[in-house]
């Protein structure tokens, strides 16, 4: 296994990890990590993934996201809605109003980003 093979499996599996601590955490996101991890998989390791792709709790999300650029539009509403929701929490508890700021504005990226997204509904292919 050469060097840059190795780097990419040692980054690929820190971001499964810190996706599935993502679940957990409200800040940490998920998908992100699952979709660095499956690029560096893909370039590192075939089998870890096509170990990643065969998930069934993230699988098809990945392998949707990879070949069509696009999420579920089921997925993006629920990933706005548990965002925002857990941020609203978040912005609620913490004191500082530099904080709070800094919270919203990272929310708000990412809100773009999602929306920005290609939708898929259930009879897309």
């Amino acid at each position: 296994m050469t060097p840059l093979k190795l780097i990419l499996n040692v980054v690929g599996i820190l971001a499964v990890v810190l996706g599935v601590v993502g679940l957990f955490l409200p800040l940490l996101p998920t998908t992100p990590f699952l979709l660095l991890a499956s690029a560096c998989f893909m370039r590192g390791s075939e089998r870890l993934h096509r170990r990643l792709l065969a998930n069934p709790w993230c699988g098809k999300l990945i392998r949707d996201f990879e070949e069509h650029r696009s999420i579920p539009r089921r997925a993006k509403f629920l990933a706005l809605v548990t965002m925002w929701l857990s941020i609203s929490l978040s912005i609620y508890l913490v004191s500082q109003p530099w904080l709070r700021l800094l919270l919203a504005v990272i929310a708000s990226g990412v809100s773009v980003y999602l929306l920005r997204l290609r939708s898929r509904g259930k009879n897309d292919e």
